[in-house]
Formats: C-alpha cells, structure tokens, sequence
C-alpha cells in the first residue's frame, strides 16, 4: 500500500529521472498480466483518484454492463523499468482494483491475498515466502518443443546453452529490485530454474509475476522462447513452483523453529498446526496450486513430484518438505510446499495456503507421522488414512466445488468464475482427440 512517503519518494524520483511513461499493472483471476500506461504527469492523480478502464474486457473481472472499475497505483511497488537502446523513460508499478465506490473489487486477486494477509496479520503472523521457479528454454515458439541442450541437473558444460540467458535474466531482475538467490540448469533437457530470494506474501507474488516477464522478454530477445508450461515434453520431468514457507511475528522473529527436543524436524507447535492445515486442505486447493489441464500430467508417480498428502525431512514426494535444520540458523526454518506449479496465480495461491495454513493453527490440527510414499500403493495410503492429491483437472474441480472452505477464503466472485472457465477447459480438452489416440486407435484393433 502506498504511504505519502512511498508516494512522494515516487513523485520525485520519476522527476529527477526524466520518467515519460508509468505502465500500471495487475492480474486477471488466472494469473495473467495486464497492462496499460499512462503519461507520468498523470501519477499523481492516479494515486488519489485511480485510473478508470474497461473491467468488462479482462477475463473473470465484470460484465458489460458494470464494466467501470478503478486503478490504484500501490507506490511502494514502484520500479524503473531497465531502457532499452533510446527508448524513453519508463517505470511500472503494481495497482490494486477498485469499484467506482472505491470498495475493494472481489475478482481482484491481489486484492484477495492483501486481504487473507491482513487477517493473518491481525492474528500476528507474517507470512513469507521463497519461490523456486522452473521453467523450460526453446528454440522458439513453435508447436513442437525443440530443446536447446540435453544437460541435467547442475550441469556445466558447452551443451548448457542458457548459462548466458539466466544470467541476464538476473542481472535484469536485480536492476527491478527482484533479487534472485541462485539459479541452474534442473533435471530435463533445457529445463532451468530461478529461486527468488525471500519476501513477505504480498512482494513475493509481485516478483513472481515479474520475473515470469523478465525470463519471457530476455529469452525473445536471444531469439529463444521461455515456457512455463508443467510438462511441454513427455520424456523428461516437469516444471514445479517450489515454495519454501514460515511465518514471522511483528517482532521479526520466526514462529516455525523449536529445539529438536521438542519435534525431531525442529518445528514449533505453530509450525506444526501450520503444515497440518496444508496437508489437510490441499485436495481442496489443488485447483489453484495447479491450475491446468497439464499440470496433471506432472503430477504423476516419478519420485520426485507429490501424489499424497503427506510431510517429510528427506523424501521429496512428500506434500510439505521440512528442509534440514541448519544448527545457529533458526531464523531459517521453514517448510516447503512442493505441489504448486508455474502456471498458477501466485496471488491465489499464497492467499489459499497461508489460509489452509491459519485453519490449521485455530483448529489446533495434529500434524500426522512422518511417511514415506516412494513405493506406496493407493491401498496402502488408504489404510494409514492418506488422501491421494486429485489426479486430474477434472477431479480438482470437484474438490474446489465441494469445499465451503475455499470459498470462504477466496470469495464467491473468484471461486465462481474459476468452476466456470475450468470446467470449459475440462469440457474442451475431453472432447479433443490426441495424436496419442490416432496413433493408438486409428487402424482399428
């Protein structure tokens, strides 16, 4: 939220840097982004008045006759945006959607996670995040994948071609205030990933969304395509967003560590009830953390990628990780939430877990044993009562449906408008014929 001070700082700084144009950004409820500019005279009014636009023409926002809606610049996003050759002064800013009332708008997901945020924030926690973001580099955007390497994981070698791309794609980055831990090569040809360093809820989803930009616009730029597609190729594994999680209180200090006398994991009675909601709500959520037909087909049993509702220290097919306690480093101790994917909404996404999260905590929710599933069977799940996550888009669906729990976290306008275009996507991709199918069935049995 912009302070007068962010404002001011703002003001000024588009003066003293010769700024000619501001581009106001947001996201529609899928995750998107969305954009327009306006001169940067025009700033200071947008900060007091906001900037009219057409709500109707952006998907899952209003209909046409009650298009009006309203953007308000959130000064303390503010970033000078890197020039390209003379190209004139620019700077972007994220804003949040308004009704002309200048009431909250309830399809804005921003908006939705400012507001699971706060209620998380009145109860004393502050929620931050570490995202590790996968994606995959080709040659170009054509509609068959070509790989640029065949390289895997941490690979340094002549065939790792996009050594270079990442590079730049950090240095762009860090010149926007998105700072990035490290990066590399990951497991499948051509396939990268970036890990943006920690920041509270609201500033991770903004850097998310910034740097799946930066990764697309450098990669155009060395005449190469980024996708953040969850499984562009069927040999090779696919792409996560990995979020490393804990909640801070106001004082700056980390409720999710305890002695290991107290939990062998080194998690607090917070953190436990914590990562119980994840595991609890997650089928429920599944929509929102992996958001597309595709993304089903990563989550699949490999050994790397979780089916189950389950919690681990070593085993990555867990649900929720708990990565090992570094001794003097308690401010470190944090959880990561291995099912989301690239294609989701980061805004949603943070929104429903930290929600899931803070269920946990006021229902006091046990966190069960700590289970291996590399080799168990769906039987052998059931038996120890573990939820298998839905396999497919279509079984997301009815979970989200189904759940009074999401809905009260993320409001009707989101909840309703994602049944709709997701189920229309189900619809659409089971009555489309595969290539798979033709080569299959086409010759007759």
């Amino acid at each position: 939220m912009g302070t007068d001070m962010n404002i001011d700082f703002v003001l000024r700084t588009i003066e003293e840097r010769d700024i000619r144009f501001v581009r106001l950004w947001f996201t529609d409820v899928l995750g998107n982004l969305k954009s327009f500019s306006i001169a940067s005279e025009d700033l200071e009014q947008a900060f007091e008045e906001g900037i009219g636009f057409d709500g109707s023409a952006v998907e899952g926002f209003v209909t046409a006759e009650e298009s009006d809606m309203l953007a308000f610049p959130d000064a303390a996003t503010f970033q000078i945006v890197p020039r390209m050759g003379n190209q004139a002064g620019t700077a972007r800013i994220f804003c949040d959607i308004k009704t002309p009332s200048r009431e909250p708008f309830d399809g804005d997901p921003r908006g939705c996670l400012e507001r699971v945020f706060r209620a998380a924030d009145n109860k004393g926690y502050v929620l931050m995040v570490g995202p590790k973001i996968e994606y995959f580099y080709f040659k170009d955007k054509g509609p068959i994948p070509v790989p640029l390497d065949d390289s895997g994981y941490f690979d340094l070698t002549a065939s790792d071609a996009a050594t270079d791309l990442r590079h730049q794609t950090i240095l762009s980055l860090e010149r926007m205030s998105v700072p990035v831990t490290y990066s590399y090569h990951t497991n499948g040809a051509s396939q990268n990933a970036v890990e943006l360093r920690y920041a509270d809820a609201r500033a991770c989803a903004d850097n998310i969304i910034t740097a799946r930009l930066v990764i697309r616009q450098v990669a155009y730029a060395n005449n190469m395509f980024a996708s953040f597609m969850p499984k562009p190729l069927t040999e090779v594994s696919g792409s996560g967003m990995f979020l490393y999680q804990s909640l801070f209180d106001h004082e700056g200090n980390n409720l999710f560590w305890a002695p290991k006398e107290h939990h062998p994991a080194h998690l607090s009675d917070i953190a436990q009830h914590y990562v119980a909601g994840l595991l609890k709500y997650a089928p429920d959520y599944t929509l929102i953390t992996n958001p597309t037909v595709n993304s089903y087909k990563r989550l699949v049993r490999n050994g790397e990628v979780p089916i189950y509702a389950t919690w681990g220290r070593k085993d990555r097919t867990a649900l929720v990780r708990v990565p090992t306690h570094k001794p003097g480093k308690h401010q470190s101790t944090r959880v990561e939430l291995r099912q989301a994917d690239p294609t989701a909404n980061p805004y949603l996404t943070f929104a429903i877990t930290l929600a899931a999260g803070i269920r946990g905590i006021e229902e006091g929710l046990r966190l069960p044993d700590e289970v291996s599933t590399v080799a168990m069977t769906d039987a052998e799940a059931r038996a120890l009562g573990i939820e298998r996550l839905p396999r497919s888009l279509g079984r997301a669906i009815e979970r989200f449906e189904n759940s009074s729990f999401v809905r009260e976290a993320l409001g009707d306008h989101i909840c309703d408008y994602l049944l709709d275009v997701k189920r229309r996507e189900w619809h659409d991709y089971r009555s489309t014929v595969t290539d798979w199918e033709r080569d299959r069935y086409y010759a007759g049995i």
